[in-house]
């Protein structure tokens, strides 16, 4: 990996930084400005998952939904919150086939569509059994959208902003789990079933929006190029990163970069398939990351609040409903701040710095949140109570910090093009399983034993704070490609840097020194 590293490092960075313009912002150019649009449509499916993650922690705490439902427990409850997972466990083997295949904006317009199917549903369920189906139905649609969807931010995106707005796709679950909450924390006063219709009903916005505009939005070049539509792929380019210019040295890198790559790819036998990630010690490497960082993210003590915070209040006495959703709603707002937040610094701080103090800050205030529940327990001391919420807010800011922006992004940048679909759904594919697990286990277990349970994750944390130390890879400030042959070695660098090699050095320098260059005229394009 050094050799790999060096030659990306010292060639890669510098000149891919000196061939934008510094004119060029989001904000004042019209092209960027339309980009960025087409990306908060892509990123807004993060919502629709964020919605459905939350709505039951919220349903939980409306008395006319329980009463509906006849107040499941157990086995039944865990049924409600892992049936979502289960419909996307059941999607995983066909949306890489449909993202590599038909395309990046078709598939997640048609998990859009099944999503605004399975709503419909929800929102006009009569039973028990009709609840589930429309669950498993939104799970399902959601893979497929959530498949796509980063992949076309991270392709997309303008290289400066690249690594924020792909960490932002996570981030934005949140808004979906603000949404959530607040609808039903004001729906709890209506007396009737529209208390937990409505938010069902709300859910659907995203979906709707992509149904209809989703079209309009660019196609990831890398596709056009594996697909053998070169021109296509150079022209969206050109359109969004450089005001039409073709010939912008910033464009021209790019397009050499990802032709190279994809070439490259190809003449590797090795990096084609479901087998090839794991065949080359680099996809191994990639793998292990990949698979410990999904279970990482629900294996955190996170999943105790995320789906079952009404249990985790009820263990410190605090079990109006109120007050609950009240907790959950303000939690919900605090989290999608420092989420965002963390996402405009992954370049600046870096990827390591980010995944080490999440998880020293989570091990430190979950072993808090751990000794203050048992003293209330043990002693009934209700300023351990208080003191509980308080540790679970601080849990939170540093969970945000890291796993809810990097481990989308972190992802799909460290995979190569040729396995970036197949890459990320073995990625959600893990979530599934460590939610799955979670759900049918928390609430077993939180009624078994109670506070005891979160010492196994006061364990768990010191683990993983162990393991990101030790096999987390620095990526801050490099391209997809340039990220991509830190894992594969020396080979992978130096085709990529021959293939741009007149682009880096001959053709940028002389245009950048160029008077009559100048960029930034081009904004009133």
């Amino acid at each position: 990996m050094g050799a790999g590293a060096a030659a990306t490092g010292s060639n890669g960075n510098d000149a891919f930084t000196h061939l934008m313009d510094p004119n060029r912002k989001w904000y004042n150019n019209r092209r960027l400005i339309t980009l960025h649009a087409w990306i908060v449509l892509l990123l807004i499916t993060s919502s629709t998952n964020g919605f459905d993650g939350s709505i039951l922690n919220s349903f939980q705490s409306l008395t006319v939904w329980q009463d509906y439902f006849d107040h499941p427990v157990g086995g039944r409850i865990g049924l409600l919150n892992a049936i979502q997972n289960i419909g996307s466990l059941a999607a995983y083997p066909f949306a890489p086939y449909l993202s590599d295949g038909i395309g990046r904006r078709p598939t997640i317009w048609i998990g859009s569509v099944i999503m605004l199917v399975a709503v419909v549903l929800q929102s006009a369920a009569k039973n028990f059994g009709m609840f589930v189906g429309a669950r498993f139905l939104i799970g399902f649609g959601l893979t497929f959208a959530a498949n796509a969807a980063p992949m076309l931010v991270t392709e997309i995106s303008y290289p400066k902003y690249r690594a924020s707005l792909t960490s932002l796709y996570n981030s934005l679950w949140y808004s979906g789990n603000i949404v959530a909450t607040w609808s039903t924390y004001g729906t709890q006063y209506i007396d009737s079933n529209w208390a937990w219709r409505i938010p069902s009903i709300l859910q659907g916005i995203p979906p709707f929006f992509q149904f209809f505009l989703l079209f309009f939005c660019p196609e990831s070049p890398r596709w056009l190029v594996s697909k053998g539509k070169e021109e296509q792929a150079l022209k969206t380019l050109a359109y969004y990163h450089a005001d039409g210019n073709e010939q912008d040295p910033l464009v021209q890198f790019e397009f050499n970069e990802i032709k190279s790559a994809i070439e490259f790819d190809r003449e590797v036998s090795a990096n084609v398939g479901w087998k090839s990630l794991f065949t080359t010690p680099g996809n191994r490497k990639r793998m292990t990351i990949i698979i410990a960082i999904a279970f990482f993210s629900q294996w955190s003590g996170n999943g105790l609040v995320s789906y079952y915070l009404k249990s985790v209040l009820d263990t410190i006495g605090i079990t109006s409903s109120t007050i609950q959703l009240l907790i959950s709603g303000i939690l919900a707002i605090w989290n999608l701040f420092w989420a965002v937040l963390a996402s405009f610094f992954v370049d600046r701080l870096g990827r390591r710095l980010l995944f080490l103090t999440s998880a020293a800050g989570m091990l430190l205030f979950f072993t808090l949140q751990t000794i203050c529940t048992a003293r209330y327990n043990i002693a009934g001391n209700d300023a351990a109570a208080h003191a509980v919420i308080a540790f679970i807010f601080l849990f939170y800011a540093f969970y945000d910090i890291a796993f809810t922006p990097l481990i989308v992004s972190y992802t799909v940048e460290i995979l190569p093009y040729s396995l970036r679909a197949k890459g990320f759904t073995l990625f959600n594919f893990s979530i599934s399983l460590s939610l799955i697990f979670n759900q049918y286990v928390n609430p077993v277990a939180m009624e078994k034993i109670g506070w005891k349970y979160y010492i196994v994750y006061c364990c768990w944390l010191l683990f993983e704070l162990v393991f990101l130390y030790f096999f987390v890879v620095e990526t801050k400030n490099l391209s997809l490609e340039e990220t991509a042959a830190l894992f594969d070695g020396e080979d992978a660098s130096n085709a990529l840097h021959n293939a741009t090699r007149d682009v880096r050095h001959e053709d940028l320098d002389e245009k950048a020194s160029n008077s009559a260059y100048t960029p930034t005229a081009e904004l009133k394009a």
